[in-house]
């Protein structure tokens, strides 16, 4: 089992983290993983995106350029990767600010309406785990223990208090996320 994907946004929603977070719940089920972020010099607002791949086999090299999954969170990210997914591929993304809509017919497109759940539950920061929650539903290529395992190594211990608001999260992802 090899599942390479490509997580998309901005800078402030958790792109990375939700990166890192897969990739350490890679490595708490004994996976071979691998974790390559991009992002611009800005902190908060400009374009990232990173590369995970989790395999049940050694990885030859971390630079791909076709994807199985992605999971696209803003449309400049929504234009530039969607062509980027495999023929038969998966595609999630959250509808808040995109404008033009996935339109390929050879893969398999979900939407998970995450910043608002977010906003429902007066926990945005939670954005990020609940569209990894809704990619688990879909793709459950990770125990979801393992992904709260994955949190306490990748949170710092200071914000550990955060853990059960983004388990919760999670959950609620699985639960609003739609086959378009």
């Amino acid at each position: 089992m090899t599942e390479e994907i490509l997580i998309a946004g901005f800078g402030g929603q958790g792109v990375l983290s939700m990166g890192k977070i897969l990739a350490y719940s890679g490595l708490m089920q004994d996976m071979e993983v691998s974790w390559m972020p991009s992002y611009g010099p800005e902190m908060r607002g400009g374009t990232a995106n990173v590369t995970v791949i989790i395999s049940s086999e050694r990885i030859s090299s971390p630079i791909i350029e076709r994807f199985d999954t992605g999971i696209i969170l803003n449309q400049q990210s929504m234009d530039k990767f969607e062509n980027s997914i495999k023929p038969g591929g998966v595609l999630i993304y959250d509808s808040n600010g995109i404008t033009r809509h996935p339109e390929r017919k050879d893969i398999s497109i979900y939407r998970v309406d995450a910043a608002e759940e977010a906003a429902r539950m007066k926990s945005p920061k939670t954005f990020n785990m609940i569209v990894l929650g809704g990619f688990l539903k879909i793709k459950p290529v990770v125990m979801l223990e393992n992904v709260v395992k994955g949190l306490k190594k990748s949170l710092p211990e200071r914000y550990h208090f955060l853990i059960p608001d983004n388990e919760k999260a999670l959950e609620r992802g699985m639960e609003i996320v739609k086959k378009v």
